[in-house]
């Protein structure tokens, strides 16, 4: 770590950032040789089989981004194999800004959310980061208790057919209001401003439609179904272009949806130490289903 500080630099503080999931975070502050300081942010990999892969896909999403208008944390070194480190880790620049998770001032975020998306979209690095991955199967999605069997049969039924044809973009692969940091001035929320997308190691290549269907499925367990419904538009509305046909959008966003069932639990922790208390693991159960519902409810 002491390497890539610069000469009589030291680590004076370091505190733990909440909200990761597969991954610890750490704030390091460091005192630099002028007397004041700067903060650096540590990521670092825990038992997590694809460490290595993740890291090294992080790694490039940041040397990319640079000069593209997309505000992300800047690479300062990586050690995807615990070479040097006792786990595989990443150092960047921290951001400023901060994660907002309330409903409050929602309708000022979600534009502002699909726009940040559609830049990111935008992109077309020279190398194409690896193709998309699944994040569940017809015969692993978990049904919440009391969910609307037939809606989830369907569903279900809906995700066992090949995926859509698509014309690949860049994508982020984990974007939602968790990764997004905000600059909210206290007394005129609606002034609020992105000022940083992190957490670049899921990146991938594939159809716009499964950035905009993951961040919809977030929104609508965060500030219910109907949010969920509504940042598609949002997104088209930004300059977006997703999939022609309805059945073919709403694919994306049901798999996404039954992605969900399987983590309720560990997606809904990190929103509840974040302050949102009341969204239990029942509470998003009974949000997911409503939302899953209501997309089949859409197919017709």
């Amino acid at each position: 770590m002491s390497r890539h500080l610069e000469v009589g630099e030291r680590i004076v503080r370091t505190e733990a950032l909440h909200g990761g999931i597969t991954a610890e975070m750490r704030r390091l502050t460091i005192g630099t040789r002028d007397g004041g300081t700067r903060d650096l942010v540590l990521r670092t990999f825990v038992d997590v089989e694809h460490a290595e892969d993740s890291l090294n896909r992080e790694a490039g999403a940041l040397t990319l981004l640079p000069g593209t208008g997309v505000p992300s944390p800047g690479l300062v070194a990586v050690d995807p194999t615990a070479a040097h480190c006792e786990y595989p880790s990443l150092l960047m620049t921290h951001l400023a800004g901060r994660t907002v998770l309330d409903d409050e001032g929602l309708e000022t975020r979600v534009p502002l959310l699909a726009r940040q998306l559609v830049a990111i979209h935008a992109l077309r690095p020279a190398e194409r980061p690896r193709e998309y991955v699944a994040l569940t199967t017809a015969d692993t999605v978990v049904t919440p208790q009391g969910a609307d069997a037939a809606a989830w049969a369907a569903a279900i039924d809906m995700i066992r057919k090949p995926a859509p044809p698509y014309e690949g973009r860049f994508l982020h692969r984990d974007f939602h209001p968790g990764n997004v940091l905000f600059d909210v001035p206290p007394s005129r929320p609606a002034g609020a401003r992105i000022t940083g997308v992190v957490d670049w190691a899921a990146t991938s290549w594939g159809p716009a439609d499964l950035d905009v269907a993951h961040c919809s499925t977030n929104l609508a367990l965060l500030h219910g179904p109907a949010w969920g419904l509504r940042f598609a538009e949002a997104y088209e509305e930004a300059g977006g272009v997703l999939a022609t046909a309805v059945s073919e959008r709403l694919y994306w966003r049901v798999r996404d949806g039954l992605a969900f069932s399987e983590e309720v639990q560990s997606v809904s922790q990190p929103w509840r130490e974040a302050g949102r208390t009341e969204l239990t693991t029942r509470a998003v159960e009974e949000r997911l289903d409503a939302y899953v519902t209501a997309l089949m409810d859409a197919l017709g």
